[in-house]
């Protein structure tokens, strides 16, 4: 099924990089596509008419987050290791969203509401439990069993 247009969502946001002296803003935005059911994708840079505007090609940075971690993080510290997501407190619309990688690590604030409204659309889109029917995987399966579809034998 990831053949032609498959229906997605993206919401701008405004994280605040939280450094010891002061905080800097950073723009991104959200981004969910059907065809890829389980991922969420956030795009960091300016972004214009709801679009993102970063060439990942020249330095731009993107990272896909599972949005069963989105969902989990809205209440609950959730993530291990490269990704974590908890809230402030039950009373604010604060996200706490740490992110690492080899170069370095980055602890983001952003808000909660924006988060869970993103969401709400994802869920619109493709309802959780049923991502993995968009998904034809007995075709992908065949194809890395064949090489990548060089030969039907496997061999």
């Amino acid at each position: 099924m990831r053949s032609g247009w498959t229906p997605g969502y993206s919401s701008p946001l405004t994280l605040q990089l939280v450094g010891p002296q002061s905080w800097t803003e950073v723009p991104a935005l959200l981004c969910y596509d059907a065809a890829d059911p389980f991922a969420v994708r956030i795009a960091f840079g300016d972004v214009g008419d709801g679009y993102a505007v970063v060439d990942l090609d020249d330095g731009g940075i993107a990272w896909l987050l599972s949005r069963e971690l989105l969902q989990a993080g809205l209440e609950a510290p959730a993530g291990e290791g490269d990704v974590r997501l908890w809230p402030a407190n039950a009373a604010t619309d604060v996200l706490f969203l740490h992110l690492r990688a080899p170069s370095g690590e980055a602890l983001f604030e952003l808000s909660r509401a924006t988060v869970a409204a993103f969401l709400r659309h994802t869920e619109a889109l493709v309802p959780s439990g049923s991502e993995s029917e968009l998904l034809d995987l007995d075709d992908e399966l065949q194809v890395l069993l064949s090489n990548g579809g060089t030969d039907a034998s496997g061999h």
